[in-house]
């Protein structure tokens, strides 16, 4: 048996919230969690929707009816397999929507980056790709990717704000298995800012004002 592969065009979608255009100062590139749909996801950000930002929520290109043959459908970015086409699959597609966005606001906005859950090695990888500049990085009930050499890729986030959000009731995102990564990023000398917030595995709206007044 021989695999192969071949590139072929498809349809992504991608939901904004504010108007594109030379009066926007800011704008939040946010990716979702694994089985969530962008459409919901980016509700959440009603709150920031404040005339000055444009909140752009890309969809993951994979997407299941999440119990059984049908009923409500998620999207994921990966899995693990085919990991490595399909993460230079997202990364082209999200550099497209962030030329596309560019292109509209025609200004220098500040660019933030929010990845939750497992958006946040969704956008890791994508900072780490080189394409975008990113003024603050949002990591938010996730982690780093597994395979990255914080020693290696050290100046990559040295370039920006980091920040750590966490819930402290979170299932999956607990202290114990995000301490190695708080330790990992103190090591190699990595400054971030952490949240924390009395909640489980979700976003909370007081902490992202917060985050977005700073």
């Amino acid at each position: 048996m021989t695999e192969h592969h071949i590139s072929v065009r498809r349809t992504a979608r991608f939901y904004t919230l504010g108007t594109p255009g030379t009066h926007i100062k800011e704008i939040w590139f946010v990716c979702h969690g694994y089985g969530q749909l962008a459409k919901y996801f980016i509700r959440h950000f009603d709150i920031l929707d404040d005339g000055s930002r444009l909140i752009v929520a890309p969809e993951g290109l994979s997407r299941a009816y999440l119990e059984n043959m049908s009923g409500r459908v998620g999207a994921s970015w990966m899995t693990k397999e085919d990991r490595e086409n399909e993460i230079a699959d997202y990364i082209a597609y999200l550099n497209q929507v962030y030329d596309e966005i560019l292109q509209q606001v025609g200004a220098t906005p500040k660019i933030t980056l929010l990845g939750f859950s497992q958006g946040t090695a969704t956008i890791c990888r994508w900072f780490d790709n080189g394409h975008i500049r990113a003024d603050k990085l949002i990591l938010w009930a996730g982690l780093l990717p597994p395979d990255f050499d914080l020693a290696s890729h050290r100046q990559t986030f040295q370039q920006t704000d980091l920040l750590v959000v966490l819930g402290t009731k979170d299932e999956y995102a607990t202290p114990k298995n995000t301490a190695p990564q708080r330790q990992a990023l103190a090591q190699h000398r990595i400054p971030y800012q952490f949240h924390s917030f009395n909640g489980g595995h979700h976003l909370d709206s007081e902490i992202l004002e917060k985050i977005a007044g700073e």
